[in-house]
């Protein structure tokens, strides 16, 4: 099976991280996924670096991709997200990988970095399965 292309068709409905924040899945696999945004001028804050909400949201984006791809549905059930350094783009990548998955928690591990290869944040994300 081609992971990649299910979870493009099964994330296109993700209408926030997709059509309003411009999230693409780069490569999925199963409790695996690195996703990318292009920033341009709505990822920006008032300090001219780019918003902490817009990197919160990729790198949710790729833990939902992740823990999502062929496992049974999983729900959020914390995030912590530590900034480690401001970016300005131009794009910025998350790769999710599993820790753990339980029959009903999930821990997964998301780095943001940028197209240098910076590391611009760090998640740690648990996730209930709902089966």
């Amino acid at each position: 099976m081609n992971y990649t292309q299910h979870a493009i068709d099964c994330f296109s409905n993700d209408r926030y991280a997709v059509a309003t924040t411009g999230i693409k899945i780069e490569e999925a696999d199963v409790n695996y996924a690195r996703c990318s945004l292009e920033i341009d001028e709505r990822h920006y804050n008032t300090n001219g670096f780019v918003m902490g909400g817009a990197i919160f949201t990729l790198a949710d984006y790729a833990f939902g991709v992740a823990v999502n791809n062929e496992n049974p549905q999983t729900v959020s059930l914390s995030c912590t997200i530590n900034f480690i350094r401001p970016t300005k783009g131009p794009v910025l990548y998350a790769e999710a990988k599993s820790i753990k998955c339980g029959r009903s928690i999930s821990f997964f591990e998301i780095t943001v970095t940028d197209g240098a290869e910076n590391i611009i944040a760090s998640v740690l994300a648990n996730g209930f399965r709902q089966q």
